[in-house]
């Protein structure tokens, strides 16, 4: 079974439906039980960074997702859920995240001044993924493919190792970690059609 976190943030039904479209026992959960009972994790997420991490913490869902991650469960966090493994978040004054990597999150700081500059905050739609490893998530999916985003904060990283995806918005950041059993992307592959699935499906048969 894989647990979808419930912790009242995000498009749940969304990522479980995605999820059974390529075969997986997805369960939507709420309680710590749940989530150590369960296979693999995952970790989706739409909203401000410090009323997630509040309800995590209060919830005792943030200990119990450390400990899976620390015991080699197979962890997927999706955009939020994506931002939350880092140590701090800016976004509305500081806040400590989970810690799973070194790094930070920011608002995009876009160049200004640049004739025909149109990019807006949030980056908000489809936009290219310049695969930067061989992270199994990646499986059958082509460099540069496009996936869906909606996000107005970004991942600034201390260990250039853990990324395996970097897409460009007025300057380049990490749309994608990996390391070990811990996968994460910025992007919503929930949202990125067939390429999306793909990725889920990857993560499906790991």
């Amino acid at each position: 079974m894989i647990a979808v976190v419930d912790y009242g943030m995000g498009n749940l039904r969304s990522v479980q439906k995605a999820l059974e479209h390529v075969g997986a026992d997805a369960q939507i959960v709420s309680s710590p039980s749940e989530i150590t009972a369960a296979e693999k994790i995952v970790l989706p997420g739409v909203g401000a960074f410090a009323d997630a991490i509040d309800r995590l913490q209060s919830t005792g869902l943030a200990a119990v997702i450390i400990d899976s991650i620390r015991n080699g469960r197979l962890f997927l966090g999706i955009c939020l859920g994506y931002q939350l493994l880092f140590d701090l978040s800016y976004e509305d004054g500081q806040h400590t995240g989970l810690g799973v990597f070194p790094g930070k999150v920011v608002k995009f700081d876009l160049p200004q001044g640049v004739i025909g500059n149109k990019l807006k905050i949030p980056h908000m739609g489809w936009n290219q993924i310049d695969i930067r490893s061989d992270c199994p998530l990646f499986r059958n999916i082509k460099n540069n493919s496009y996936v869906y985003f909606v996000h107005s904060y970004h991942v600034v990283t201390l260990n250039e190792k853990i990324v395996a995806a970097r897409t460009n918005y007025g300057y380049d950041f990490p749309s994608a970690v990996w390391s070990g059993n811990v996968f994460a992307t910025q992007f919503h592959p929930e949202k990125s059609q067939d390429v999306g699935l793909q990725m889920l499906k990857n993560f499906v048969e790991l």
